[in-house]
């Protein structure tokens, strides 16, 4: 829940932060994906996150229509990076989980993203790397789910 009148500054803020929120989240996902699309590492990384998932339910997580979502884990099941197990409760529903070979190449891909960041702050000078570490909580709590 939004609090406070808008205001032409806070439009302007709005606008701005999106834009170079987008543009860095753009580049992250441009950084080596190990040979997978973005939805794909997506998807794996929602696994992660989500633990043993149905199908359905990772497609709502994930914004996509049904059999988006099974091409999707069809093709990172073919390479090995994850595997469907029947549910225990509805064994016509199927369960995703991370192999040990996805676990691996989700934190090979994060680790290529983590030093694309790392060399980018580098050239950075104190002040304005300081700036952002003070600023990290703010963006922790807008992306945090929920409204408040």
């Amino acid at each position: 829940m939004m609090t406070g009148a808008r205001t032409e500054p806070d439009t302007e803020l709005a606008a701005d932060l999106r834009l170079a929120v987008g543009r860095l989240a753009r580049r992250l996902r441009q950084v080596q994906l190990g040979g997978l699309s973005s939805s794909q590492v997506s998807a794996l990384s929602a696994v992660e996150r989500l633990g043993p998932v149905r199908l359905g339910d990772l497609a709502a997580f994930e914004g996509v229509t049904g059999p988006t979502l099974t091409k999707i884990v069809n093709h990172l099941e073919s390479i090995g990076l994850v595997a469907r197990t029947a549910d225990a409760t509805d064994r016509r529903a199927a369960r995703v989980t991370l192999t040990a070979e996805g676990r691996e190449r989700l934190g090979r891909i994060r680790s290529d993203r983590d030093a694309f960041l790392e060399h980018r702050l580098r050239d950075l000078d104190p002040d304005d790397r300081a700036a952002l570490a003070a600023a990290l909580p703010v963006l922790r709590g807008l992306a945090a789910e929920g409204d408040r």
